[in-house]
Parts: structure tokens; sequence; C-alpha cells
């Protein structure tokens, strides 16, 4: 058993237009914030799309590039729908937009990613032949400042199987955050909690399977995954501490089998461990040996890797040597998300 698939306008406003034209199948989803470099081509990748029956949500989060970002907008004034609100985060923008969309699909779009021209047409295929399937994923390819630059998502965050409840813990299956879902899936799972700042897409696909949901996947690039270094998930320890918190939040809802809970108790242990090991090498890099040599033992004593004890060893008795050599190699020889 398998989740694996094989294979219109509004006004530009600071508030609702008053009057729209009848529902489309699809409300594009975008929240906007330090985005007014990007946006623009992310806009035009909606409008490129074969399947046309779609209205595109703009949510200004309180940005600081305003005048930049509505500069930007401006030439699409009349195929948007364009809201501002307070800097509330990225889930209570998506949230304003959801409230405000009409279509019984919700497409989430970020405003650094593009879309290839057939996303929406392959998705909505998939989504029309199976009503079973709540929320929809495809593979994406990776660009921009990255190492992982031109290679596939799934290559870097597989997806196999069943995407269930272990297999979201787990990591056996990723979600790739530019999905298609049907507007009742999110509204019943009750929308992006608007206390997280960031995994809040992680949350929302825990709560949609743990209520009985069914989230499918299949293969096709249908989108183009921006990664940079103003992104948050750039930062290690932030994404770390916010999937944490996830994971305490699905441990406190109580809708647990036996291996679920165990699954569930390791991971808490293994990201907890993770922000160990990547305050470690912030605290190394930056000169502190003696608070990295601390962090990084701590960090060991759940992920118990051979290769960070070497590394442990050489840091106590020769940190500078240890220095030289990763500025030599010009990387991190531990990287963000190493399996060791």
């Amino acid at each position: 058993m398998t989740n694996e698939i094989t294979m219109m306008p509004g006004t530009f406003s600071e508030t609702l237009p008053t009057t729209r034209n009848a529902s489309p199948a699809v409300s594009v989803i975008m929240p906007a914030y330090r985005v007014a470099e990007y946006i623009g081509a992310a806009i035009e990748s909606v409008l490129n799309q074969t399947y046309t029956d779609h209205e595109i949500i703009v949510v200004n989060d309180g940005s600081p590039d305003t005048v930049e970002l509505e500069s930007v907008l401006a030439p699409h004034r009349d195929q948007i729908i364009y809201i501002k609100q307070r800097n509330r985060g990225c889930s209570a923008a998506r949230n304003t937009a959801i409230r405000a969309s009409r279509g019984r699909y919700i497409a989430l779009l970020d405003p650094d990613d593009l879309w290839e021209p057939d996303y929406l047409r392959v998705q909505l295929e998939i989504l029309e032949r199976d009503p079973t399937i709540d929320v929809l994923y495809c593979d994406a390819l990776i660009f921009g400042d990255s190492d992982l630059s031109h290679r596939r998502f799934m290559e870097v965050m597989p997806s196999r199987g069943q995407v269930t409840f272990n297999a979201l813990i787990t990591q056996r299956c990723n979600v790739m955050i530019s999905v298609t879902a049907r507007r009742e899936a999110i509204m019943r799972a009750g929308t992006f909690d608007e206390r997280l700042r960031s995994a809040e897409d992680f949350d929302m696909w825990l709560r949609i399977v743990q209520d009985g949901g069914k989230i499918a996947y299949h293969r096709k690039v249908l989108v183009r995954y921006r990664r940079h270094q103003s992104s948050l998930s750039a930062d290690p320890v932030w994404m770390c501490r916010h999937i944490l918190e996830v994971l305490d939040r699905a441990k406190a809802r109580n809708k647990l089998s036996a291996l679920e809970s165990e699954n569930l108790k390791m991971q808490i242990a293994r990201f907890r461990a993770l922000i160990y090991l990547n305050e470690g090498k912030r605290a190394f890099f930056t000169g502190n040996a003696k608070s990295a040599i601390a962090k990084l033992t701590e960090a060991n004593s759940s992920l118990r890797s051979r290769k960070l004890a070497i590394v442990l060893m050489i840091m106590r008795a020769a940190p500078r040597l240890l220095l030289f050599i990763y500025n030599l190699r010009d990387r991190l020889l531990l990287g963000t998300n190493t399996k060791f």
C-alpha cells in the first residue's frame, strides 16, 4: 500500500474586493515577507499555467519591503487579490488568504519558488481522479544559493511508501511545501497554527494524517524550489527548535499507537540532539571550543556517532588544528542534516 501516484482575476487592493467573479477551482496562496525580488517571477509562473481556473491571493505580512513589493505587484493589479496585515508570521498570512479564498482547492506557493507550466493541470487531474486524496505533492528541482542546486527534492528529502504519521515523523516521507490540497481538509484540520513561526506546514501534515486524512505524492518535477541563505530553513537551530515544538504538540494530542509513541519519543530525542549538535558547531567556528565540546558531547550522548566521537577527541587535543583543517577544506564536515 502506498500513497505514491504514478503518473481568476481579482483586484489590487489593501482589502478584499467587494465583488468578484464566479468561484475559481483553485486558490493560490502566497504569503509575502521580504520577497520583493522574487515574487514577480512566482506570480508569472502562476499566470503561465496551462490550467487557468484559479485566483492568486498575496498577503503582505507586514513586510519591511512593502514599497518594493507593491511596485513589483503593480503590473498584476488586475490579476491578483492583495491583502495587507501587520506582521503575524507565515501561518497567519496563509490563514488570512485561506479565509479569503473561494476555490475548492488550495495551492500553496512560496513567493521565492516557481511552478512549471503544467503544475496545476497535473495536480488537479490527479485530485479529480481520486477523491480520497486530501493533500497532493510532487517532486521539485532545487535551485539558488545552495550546494543542493540542480538536485531533485526527493533525492535529498525522499518519500517512500504510504504517507503515515510514522512516515512523517521519521522522515521516510517528506512533504514538499508546494502542495495542492482540498480546502475542506485544511479547514477540518484547523488551518495553520499561528503560534508557530516555522515548521507550520509539518504541523499541518501531522494533524491531517492523525485525523484520518490522506496525503499522496508523485514524482513528476513540477516545482522549482529556491534555497537561499536568508530563508528560515537555512538556520538549522531555528528549524530544529520548531520541529521539536511540533513533535511535542503531536505527542500532547494523545492520538498515538504504541509504535507511534515510541517513534515520536525517538525523534524528540534526535532533534534535541541536533540542536546541541548545531549549537556546538556554531560555538566551534566562533572560537568557543569549551562550549563546543560541551554541546557536541551532549549531542553525541543521543546520536552515538563514531565520526563525531573522533571529532570531539581531536577538538579536545588540538582545536586549532581542527579549525585549520575545516577552513582548508572550506566546508563543514558535519553538515546540517548529517546522519552519523
